[in-house]
């Protein structure tokens, strides 16, 4: 089910794309943790199972990626991140599907439970595993590599943005709004008012936020920035948007020529915590409360702290919000069986401190 190729048929001609997610996510009421912090309309889509091996928010992205780099021809790919980057992790699972070579150029980060986890499913699916302290030390070595990948395969490495964020890929998110329309149609969820999600790299946000508007939605897209500001802001946001509308509409001039107006990006701040991945006490303590009330996991770095804003929100404002669609991005699918007894020996050794080195305080075991 994909359904903007299906209502746009230029899209599926022309645009690349191989199936990957297990699609559409479910919809679900949250009715116990709306009840304990007030509300009667909190929802949850649950991009956590996008996919049977992986899932979270990149699978809808990689389809389209990994399309294009398979209709390129391409042997390899190479993609960016923080060393326990869910992006890189996905990349290697579903390259590994579709018989692609991966690559992951990744820096160093706040240790954390979920670092181990993800570095090591990345072995198991059979990455190349880059590990660099700065953006400036992975530089040279990161040319070489394309070099050696251009030498021994006949062309160079298809590059897959950090997060998966290029226009490209950002049409997934655009095709999850459509999704989304078709669950408020079929009486699955009332049309929501707003929607929270993350925003890292921004490609969920913007695609969302495109496709809502395309698709006629009222919707609102309330983000909240998780990365540094020089990687998440509205300057970034908007050239992002513009760049994937133009990109759909060279494939298909029908497609709704949409606008962003003044207020429709909407960037709350006041939960990153100031450093990547870094935990903080509300974003644990609604990871805590979602567990407890739902039994749904949330992690630190992304959907705790976006979920401690929508709290925060819908406590402060009430019924204000209306009916209001918590999209969660984090992975629900187990892997402990794939990499149970697994050496973390086997990574490049300037990983061994994820596995050596306590994790930060707030992520440690009760």
């Amino acid at each position: 089910m994909r359904p903007l190729l299906e209502q746009y048929p230029l899209l599926k001609e022309r645009l690349p794309h191989v199936p990957l997610g297990e699609l559409p996510t479910p919809v679900m009421p949250l009715v116990h943790l709306g009840a304990e912090i007030g509300t009667e309309g909190l929802y949850l889509k649950h991009d956590g199972l996008s996919g049977s091996i992986y899932g979270g928010n990149k699978v809808r992205k990689l389809e389209f990626l990994l399309g294009d780099a398979l209709r390129k021809g391409a042997k390899a790919v190479v993609t960016f991140g923080f060393a326990g980057s869910n992006h890189a992790l996905a990349t290697a699972v579903y390259a590994r599907k579709v018989g692609l070579e991966s690559t992951s150029i990744l820096l160093a980060q706040i240790n954390a439970r979920y670092v181990r986890r993800n570095l090591l499913l990345s072995h198991a699916c059979g990455a190349e595993i880059r590990h660099f302290e700065s953006e400036r030390a992975a530089y040279i070595p990161t040319t070489a590599l394309f070099v050696r990948k251009r030498l021994s395969q006949g062309k160079f490495a298809y590059i897959i943005s950090p997060g998966g964020s290029s226009p490209l890929g950002v049409v997934g998110y655009v095709n999850a709004a459509f999704e989304l329309k078709e669950q408020v149609a079929s009486g699955v969820m009332p049309e929501p008012d707003r929607v929270f999600v993350a925003l890292g790299t921004m490609g969920t946000a913007v695609g969302l936020t495109l496709g809502l508007k395309a698709a006629g939605l009222k919707t609102r897209v309330v983000s909240v920035r998780v990365v540094d500001e020089k990687y998440g802001n509205r300057e970034k946001f908007v050239s992002l948007f513009n760049k994937t509308r133009d990109l759909i509409l060279s494939l298909d001039s029908s497609f709704p020529r949409v606008e962003l107006a003044g207020d429709d990006v909407e960037i709350i701040h006041d939960f990153f915590g100031g450093r990547y991945a870094r935990f903080t006490e509300q974003g644990m303590a609604a990871v805590d409360l979602v567990a407890k009330t739902e039994g749904i996991t949330l992690e630190g770095t992304y959907t705790g702290k976006t979920m401690a804003a929508l709290i925060d929100r819908v406590r402060d404002r009430g019924a204000k919000d209306g009916i209001v669609l918590f999209w969660n991005t984090c992975n629900a699918r187990d892997f402990s069986s794939t990499i149970a007894g697994i050496n973390h020996r086997q990574l490049p050794r300037s990983c061994s401190r994820y596995f050596d080195e306590d994790v930060q305080p707030l992520d440690r075991q009760p």
